[in-house]
């Protein structure tokens, strides 16, 4: 991971321990598989806030917003879920694949 990567990373798992010391319910959605073509690496992670706020990118387009969406859930659930995305290379600038690719994400609830 280059520094700025570590940097990144750092700072989304700070500001979750930030929401989580406020009390508000935090999810971690992390990069765990890619295929082909994807935006972020393995690894990358996106915070989420039960309001929705969040920091960190898991891929872009339609893609982030389905992870922030499923990550609500999953805070007021408290059952992780690995989350799959992939499409066509039709459909891939619409949904923030460029090229095709695939990914997994990981969504827990932290705490």
């Amino acid at each position: 991971m280059s520094e700025t990567a570590l940097e990144n990373h750092d700072k989304v798992l700070e500001q979750a321990a930030d929401w989580q010391r406020a009390g508000d319910g935090v999810a971690l959605a992390t990069v765990v598989e890619t295929w082909g073509s994807a935006p972020r690496p393995v690894g990358s992670q996106l915070a989420v806030r039960a309001d929705g706020a969040f920091i960190g990118s898991v891929s872009g387009g339609c893609i982030e917003g389905a992870v922030v969406v499923e990550a609500q859930d999953i805070i007021e659930s408290g059952t992780p879920k690995l989350l799959e995305f992939g499409v066509s290379n039709s459909r891939a600038w619409e949904v923030g694949l460029a090229c095709g690719g695939k990914i997994r994400v990981f969504v827990e609830r932290l705490g």
